[in-house]
């Protein structure tokens, strides 16, 4: 019975996705011309992509407006009356047609700019028109410029009873004849063309009458062409959770498969590396987070299946330690661990710390990078494939073919976000059976944006800071303050202090922003002369091998100043220094700018951070500059930074296609989300395969949806 009812699903599905997925240029009034030009500019190849294109909003054309109740605060009006008169003004660029239209009430100006000669076969003096469009003021009187009119010839004709979908396009659409107006009557007779057969449910039934659902076929007609706002809102809701629930299927159903059927490395028993360590070299008590992080990884490892784990932790709650411990766990197995790091100077820093972590316990630690000599590359590939090495750390070098590993067992990868897929799956496939993952970043991530992008994954959070540490003082300056600015940073390095002074990368131009550097230079060099003061400079213009000595200096104290772009913003490690000060802070965005601030506070004196602004501050720049000051909570700071400057921008999504919503915000629509992953949990709770009846039409529905996004595993 299941079977039958499987192949009438598949069936019926089949040749609805038929219909939906014939090409547009058999559509009536496209053809191939057209048809190209649909597919270049709005990337609509199939009926199906033209249902999906939806309008961006609708004309109310239920409504009509006497011409003396219209205010500035109206933003469009359609208005009924008379033409009384119409003249070409102006010359060359000036040029335009001005009418005037008169009602019951009062006149308005109807303008236009472009297509004169065309408008004025159209106009004709004494007749009557609707006239929609959106309303301007000009010398306190109201005007109307290109409005959109219509003859009218009868009294009934005076309103419609529905609202018209505005769609967007393109100047090469419009001049061949696709404006707004032609895709909306190009949608109308597709979906006159269509019946609730060819448009088949893809949500089960008992989810649709639980939310009380439009089907998706009304959902598409009352997206288009709604009766009424309240059909529209109906529709919107249908899409919504819709688009929530599909992706919160397509990966809990990714993340299902690798907890059942992917292979893995067995981590079995803890050792002595691991307990010696744990009880005699640990530098302090870790936190109840880190304890909790570590036994999810403990239990991952043991499973047999491949862990691919993302570890999130704000900046200094101590990832370090945690992927040290798990390291150990590797090594205790008889398995070789690599930790790879974006750039050479953080790849240094990981092995110094953990080799001083681990100097007591005489475990081999080496560090494989550009810079390394030949011969210490030659010895440490033999040690590596012999499988005395035990521990790699290293840059993009570690992923190089003749890096070769024994018997590599976890691998853990520094702000992944800062490598390509490619590269990171490099490393994993060095095993015969794929290492575990563990990927860290100090970039905190919105909860909501988690489940999306990163829903495939498991996921642990360090949401502690180890004791001791000092909360990071943040004040905001104006540009007008900068000499006491000056005066504090003076009197700190005169404490034997190190400071960082950061400058935007505007991006609009290189030159420009390399020029803004160089003055800020010389201007920090003006108050802080050599010998008595040293500075480095650091930007990306400069060679990789100056950069490094730069920054080198810095961290071995050297230099007491560092001005710098945001190339510093993640890796430099300085527990001596004690002031970031931020140059035109308001050209930041949040998370920046609290990735910036960790650079400071890592050691135990008390540290600040400076936020320098113009006295003049939009609204967005100074609710920024508010939270930075306010709190120093990584996720909080995600979560309104995600508020503000939405999922698109935040660094390190993985995958744009996880975000690609048409109507759908992980921001506005938080609720519907948590619902959608609710209902998702439930549902594979029960059919992990969707081999139920009542699942068939989604199980098939997301085997033939065309461009699904497949997300890989996050090595």
């Amino acid at each position: 019975m299941v079977f039958l009812i499987f192949v009438l699903n598949l069936f019926i599905i089949s040749s609805a996705n038929h219909i939906l997925s014939s090409p547009i240029e058999y559509l009536k009034g496209v053809g191939p011309q057209k048809a190209e030009l649909l597919k270049k500019e709005l990337n609509i190849f199939t009926f199906g992509d033209l249902l999906g294109h939806y309008p961006f909003r609708h004309i109310d054309r239920t409504k009509l407006n006497s011409i003396n109740e219209l205010t500035p605060e109206l933003e469009f009006a359609q208005v009924a009356g008379v033409l009384q008169h119409y003249d070409v003004v102006g010359q060359r660029q000036g040029k335009r047609l001005v009418a005037t239209l008169r009602d019951k009430t009062s006149v308005m100006e109807l303008t236009w700019f472009q297509g004169i000669t065309w408008v004025q076969k159209m106009l004709e003096v004494g007749q009557s028109y609707l006239v929609y469009g959106r309303l301007t003021f000009y010398n306190g009187q109201p005007q109307i410029i290109h409005p959109e009119l219509e003859v009218l010839s009868a009294p009934q004709a005076l309103t419609k009873n529905f609202l018209e979908p505005v769609y967007s396009t393109t100047e090469k659409l419009k001049a061949r004849g696709l404006g707004g107006r032609q895709i909306g009557k190009l949608t109308q007779h597709l979906l006159g063309m269509l019946r609730e057969r060819d448009v088949p449910e893809n949500l089960p039934e008992a989810i649709i009458s639980r939310l009380k659902l439009v089907s998706r076929f009304t959902a598409y007609q009352q997206i288009h062409f709604p009766p009424s706002p309240t059909g529209f809102d109906e529709a919107v809701k249908r899409f919504k959770f819709e688009e929530l629930f599909i992706a919160q299927m397509r990966v809990n159903l990714l993340r299902s498969s690798r907890h059942r059927f992917s292979k893995g490395v067995v981590f079995d028993k803890v050792g002595d590396l691991f307990n010696t360590f744990y009880k005699e070299h640990l530098p302090f008590e870790l936190t109840h987070a880190q304890k909790r992080v570590i036994k999810e990884i403990r239990t991952d490892t043991a499973r047999g299946k491949q862990m691919n784990r993302l570890l999130q932790g704000d900046v200094g709650s101590g990832k370090t330690i945690v992927a040290v411990l798990v390291m150990l766990l590797a090594l205790d197995n008889d398995y070789q661990a690599c930790l790879m790091a974006p750039t050479e100077i953080l790849s240094q820093q990981h092995f110094t710390t953990i080799q001083g972590l681990l100097e007591k316990m005489q475990v081999p630690v080496k560090l494989l990078t550009g810079s390394t000599k030949a011969a210490e590359r030659r010895k440490i590939l033999k040690e590596l494939e012999e499988g005395h090495l035990k521990i790699l750390i290293g840059t993009h070098a570690v992923i190089e073919d003749v890096v070769q590993f024994k018997n590599l067992g976890i691998v853990i990868i520094d702000e992944q976000h800062r490598f390509g897929v490619a590269q990171r799956a490099r490393l994993w496939q060095k095993a015969a059976t794929p290492p575990h993952v563990l990927v860290m970043t100090a970039t905190p991530i919105p909860r909501t944006l988690a489940m999306t992008a990163y829903g495939d994954l498991d996921y642990s959070v360090i949401d502690e800071l180890p004791p001791g540490r000092q909360p990071i003082t943040t004040v905001h300056r104006y540009e007008s303050h900068r000499s006491k600015v000056m005066d504090f940073i003076r009197a700190e390095i005169d404490k034997g202090r190190q400071v960082y002074i950061i400058f935007p990368l505007i991006e609009e131009s290189a030159k420009l922003d390399y020029e803004n550097l160089m003055h800020g230079y010389e201007n920090v060099k003006g108050y802080f002369p050599e010998p008595k003061y040293w500075i480095s400079m650091v930007h990306g213009r400069q060679p990789a091998d100056q950069k490094e000595l730069n920054m080198r200096r810095f961290v071995e104290g050297d230099t007491q100043i560092m001005v710098s772009t945001t190339v510093i913003e993640v890796g430099v490690n300085v527990p001596n220094a004690s002031v970031m000060v931020i140059e035109n802070s308001e050209k930041f965005g949040l998370s920046q700018l609290h990735q910036l601030r960790g650079r400071v506070g890592r050691g135990a004196d008390k540290s600040y951070c400076i936020l320098l602004t113009s006295s003049k501050l939009g609204k967005d720049a100074r609710e920024r500059i508010r939270v930075m000051t306010t709190t120093n909570n990584g996720f909080e700071i995600a979560e309104k930074d995600l508020e503000l400057r939405g999922p698109g921008e935040i660094d390190g999504t993985r995958q744009s296609g996880a975000l690609n919503f048409k109507l759908a915000s992980i921001v506005q629509d938080r609720q519907v989300l948590e619902l959608a992953k609710n209902l998702v949990a439930e549902l594979l709770e029960e059919d992990p395969d969707l081999v139920s009846a009542a699942n068939l039409q989604l199980k098939n529905f997301l085997q033939l949806q065309k461009g699904a996004v497949v997300w890989s595993k996050i090595s």
